[in-house]
């Protein structure tokens, strides 16, 4: 358990540090303009930046190709699912439109000859989570299981990007957990790959929750996939079925049901959602 406990510590903490330098770095080279890509509005209406997401896919990046004790494969396999769900996402941030919303929507709207920038990404992440299946699995089978899950929980960390501070506590309480049961199992490469990416969010999160800045794709995508990636490295066969049938429900229900609505209905979710943000307008 030490060697694990040193490299999660590692990961967690290069990846901290590394987000917020990046975080920093980009934010002094473009303050917030209305003009700028990379400038959103909230649902307040202020502006905010997108910037988070590059840096958040910078710090966690780094602590993955840094943190001590991993396999090259998995390294690369990690480098793979999390700067290239995070550059298909940074496309989509800067250049995607409202023509089709939605997983449904895109594929749809792919059916009929149009290539939106959502199904794009939806195809490259599809893909590059597959890559970096291959890398971590034993056959063909393994294989897509595990690139589904990932690049599904890529997808599923993205719906959650809508309020301050939602992807990010999503992604702590579900990383959290499999951080911890990897420590206890003596899993030492799934809990860096966990910690990692979880270091790089905490780092960020005071930003998203005061309203400055969000994840946008690129940083959801990016935190989905990693998480994606440590759970398929973890857990056995039963495991990342359920995983997969998870994400797969998830996904499919938010194409009928609001999360936001589900989640501000519920007292307990509600108090995390809330907890750390300013108050809700009043209407």
């Amino acid at each position: 358990m030490a060697r694990g406990l040193l490299s999660a510590l590692a990961g967690a903490a290069v990846g901290a540090v590394a987000a917020r330098a990046a975080y920093a770095a980009l934010t002094r080279a473009r303050p917030l303009d209305p003009g700028d890509r990379w400038t959103r509005k909230n649902h307040r209406g202020e502006p905010l930046t997108l910037l988070e997401g590059p840096a958040f896919v910078a710090g966690s990046t780094a602590a993955v190709a840094l943190t001590p004790g991993l396999p090259g494969r998995v390294r690369v396999a990690a480098l793979l699912a999390g700067g290239g769900s995070g550059a298909l996402g940074a496309y989509d941030d800067l250049y995607g439109t409202t023509s089709a919303k939605g997983f449904k929507g895109h594929l749809t709207a792919l059916a009929r000859g149009e290539v939106t920038s959502g199904a794009v990404k939806i195809l490259g992440i599809g893909a590059t989570g597959l890559g970096a299946a291959a890398l971590v699995s034993d056959g063909p089978a393994d294989t897509l299981v595990n690139g589904a899950a990932i690049a599904g929980a890529a997808n599923l960390a993205n719906l959650f990007d809508l309020r301050p501070g939602r992807a990010i506590k999503a992604g702590l309480l579900a990383g959290g957990p499999l951080l911890a049961a990897s420590l206890l199992r003596e899993r030492p490469v799934a809990a860096a790959l966990a910690a990692a990416p979880l270091g790089a969010a905490a780092a960020l999160l005071p930003d998203d929750l005061g309203e400055r800045a969000m994840l946008g794709d690129a940083g959801a995508n990016a935190l989905g996939a990693l998480l994606g990636l440590a759970a398929v490295t973890r857990l056995g066969r039963p495991g990342r079925l359920a995983l997969l049938g998870t994400v797969a429900a998830l996904t499919a229900a938010s194409e009928k049901i609001s999360f936001t609505k589900v989640i501000a209905g519920n007292r307990v979710l509600n108090h995390l959602d809330m907890l750390g943000r300013r108050p809700v307008d009043p209407v």
